[in-house]
């Protein structure tokens, strides 16, 4: 039995094996809900699944019958509905190795410009050999286009990145993980005035992590994707790449808190690993 749960633990899950169909599913949808390149799910028995919680869960709409389901408090994508005889966890909740391992990426036609993947697993442009399901089309960008735009999900928010890009990591510690629900968090920062909402700020919320002195994760409250979260006190907006609608032109300097690595996942690019934090 496999443990999961979202950052600020107010909703847990049990999973039971065989865990299969584990994929990183590379779809807009899934980019901007989780705030990540790609988002890691794999699923397990339904009959041996088991929630506690449930009454901090927010579920939104996102299609007819379809529903992306998150924790109210903090953000953290949790489990939504089955399919067929199976539900699908996210990998990044996992509280110790579930002991199953990615087996393809999924929805590569709807890749990120800015993600390469370098490793050999099998790669589907929409779902794998097999299933029989619907193919539901990207969003389209809500803002004109001319600076790097981002949006949440449900198009409630929206916002440009007009100041340069200063740094950016694929940080692996749990609270990013947890936070994002995602095997990493590829975060872009760039000075506090260098984000706009155009849309929408004021539903965005903010949950801090009581011991952490600057950790924070910002989201919409209407769907639950990640959003940009500013911090004026260091001049510092930290934007989430997995809500961008156009590629800001800069890459990660390196994997950062490798050292809190999920289990499960694999480093198969070229750039730096630090354990901890980057050098300063």
């Amino acid at each position: 039995m496999t443990t999961g749960r979202c950052l600020c633990g107010s909703v847990s899950w049990e999973l039971g094996g065989p865990l299969s169909w584990m994929s990183h599913c590379h779809c807009s949808r899934c980019r901007k809900t989780h705030g990540a390149p790609y988002a890691t799910y794999v699923g397990g028995p339904l009959e041996s699944y088991r929630l506690n919680g449930e009454e901090h869960i927010v579920k939104w709409e996102s299609m007819p019958g379809h529903f992306r389901c998150f924790c109210g408090r903090c953000g953290s994508v949790v489990p939504g509905a089955p399919f067929g005889s199976l539900m699908f966890v996210p990998a990044g909740n996992f509280d110790e190795d579930p002991g199953a391992r990615p087996e393809m990426h999924i929805f590569v036609g709807s890749k990120a410009p800015w993600f390469d993947i370098t490793d050999a697993l099998p790669q589907f442009e929409a779902y794998p050999q097999g299933v029989d399901a619907s193919v539901v089309p990207d969003r389209a960008p809500l803002d004109r286009p001319g600076t790097t735009r981002g949006s949440c999900l449900c198009g409630a928010v929206t916002y440009v990145v007009e100041g340069a890009p200063v740094r950016c990591w694929a940080c692996h510690c749990g609270r990013c993980r947890r936070a994002r629900s995602a095997a990493c968090a590829w975060n872009l920062f760039t000075r506090a005035a260098g984000v706009r909402f155009t849309r929408g700020a004021d539903t965005v919320s903010e949950y801090r992590v009581p011991e952490a002195k600057y950790f924070k994760h910002a989201f919409c409250r209407v769907c639950g994707s990640s959003m940009p979260r500013i911090d004026q006190s260091r001049d510092l907006a930290v934007v989430p790449m997995g809500g961008l609608d156009d590629d800001p032109g800069m890459r990660p300097l390196a994997h950062i808190f490798v050292g809190s690595m999920a289990a499960w996942d694999t480093i198969s690019d070229s750039l730096p690993q630090h354990a901890g934090s980057p050098p300063v």
